[in-house]
């Protein structure tokens, strides 16, 4: 019972990850295709957040938050390099 729930987790697991793969390669792919609007939309979702206190960091690595906060690792969640390439499967979740 308990390996039925084990392997049903993790088939799971890698369903999710495959999902986020391609979602991810989506985007790129639209980023590249309307730059521009791209970059309006991710001002607007960044404006967003930022007015719900989440901190961003800029494309260019800089970022509006104190560096305390970001050196102590205290960034939102979707903040990393996703949106630039695709890494593939580097050992980690997604």
């Amino acid at each position: 019972m308990n390996e039925r729930r084990m392997k049903a987790a993790a088939n799971q697991a890698v369903s999710y990850r495959n999902y986020r793969r391609a979602r991810d390669r989506a985007l790129v792919r639209l980023a590249s295709a309307y730059p521009e609007t791209y970059k309006e939309l991710l001002e607007q979702e960044k404006a967003n957040d930022e007015a719900q206190g989440r901190k961003w960091l800029d494309i260019d690595g800089t970022t509006n938050a104190p560096i305390a906060s970001v050196s102590a690792g205290q960034f939102t969640a979707g903040q990393s390099s996703n949106l630039s390439t695709n890494q593939g499967d580097d050992g980690g979740e997604a």
